[in-house]
């Protein structure tokens, strides 16, 4: 199997180059050999490489910096998609593709399922949302994968900005009333691994991916504490206490019931992929 994976120096970029089987042939691209800003440059490495998979890892994800930087996340995050189905369609490929619970407004008391309607709250969710569309009516086959909540070892992510602030200050004040399921790139990465392994998929679908369980951004911060040994406090406050340039949804808890049905597996606790990145850490 042939595969092309854009965007391998992010966080689920680079767990899927750990993750994928030694026995596919893997292309993977950064931005300083594809820039997603740039729709002839998409178009030409996936002719070039004519792979029989594409992993679109890549993603304008600074969710605040979208609001006053709307261009920049609608070329990555709606037209690049577009481009790479496009150039999927053309060649027969399997897009594989990564979304987000910014397409709903968390306005819900339940669990979302995917045939829930979307409604985004900001620039990101808009262009998310604007990349899934694209990528539907393209006509390629393509698999798309909401997930949440993503952290890992390295990059920017909630996880790392936690132990950094422990580090300085005497407390933390956390947002304890928006729910939902943290979602490791390891976690991410070995699931997309684990359906390659068991053969291409013909099907298309959309489908909701993420961690088991719930908790809140404060739940998560304490737990990032506790697993590393600081003592630092983390004080628990509504969302109003923290006002942000983007809206977030207050509930992105997802049903992932139809992934289950269809691939066979869930993903572990969100607790287990905590655990499992804070190993990573500790080992350097």
């Amino acid at each position: 199997m042939k595969l092309l994976v854009i965007g391998k120096n992010g966080q689920v970029g680079g767990e899927l180059l750990k993750a994928l089987p030694s026995s596919f042939e893997i292309t993977a691209t950064d931005r300083s050999t594809l820039d997603l800003a740039k729709p002839a440059q998409i178009a030409s490495v996936i002719r070039a490489v004519k792979p029989d998979v594409i992993i679109n890892a890549a993603a304008y994800t600074a969710v605040d910096k979208a609001e006053s930087d709307q261009a920049a996340a609608q070329a990555v995050n709606a037209a690049a998609p577009g481009v790479m189905a496009d150039a999927a369609n053309s060649i027969g490929a399997l897009l594989v593709h990564y979304s987000t619970d910014y397409v709903f407004d968390g306005k819900k008391d339940g669990l979302y399922i995917e045939d829930d309607a979307p409604a985004p709250l900001g620039v990101y969710g808009r262009t998310k949302l604007d990349g899934e569309r694209a990528i539907q009516a393209s006509g390629c086959r393509h698999l798309i994968l909401r997930t949440e909540w993503v952290y890992g070892p390295y990059g920017g992510n909630f996880l790392l900005t936690m132990l950094r602030l422990a580090a300085s200050r005497p407390e933390l004040r956390v947002v304890d009333d928006q729910f939902g399921a943290p979602t490791s790139a390891r976690m991410i990465a070995e699931a997309t691994a684990r359906i390659l392994s068991a053969g291409i998929p013909q099907d298309n679908g959309l489908y909701h991916m993420t961690a088991a369980g719930r908790t809140t951004w404060c739940g998560f911060a304490r737990a990032i504490l506790a697993g590393s040994g600081s003592k630092t406090p983390v004080v628990a406050i509504p969302t109003k206490d923290y006002p942000t340039p983007a809206a977030r949804p207050r509930n992105s808890l997802f049903d992932n019931s139809r992934f289950e049905k269809r691939f066979g597996f869930r993903l572990p606790a969100w607790e287990e992929g905590l655990r499992q990145c804070l190993q990573t850490l500790a080992k350097g």
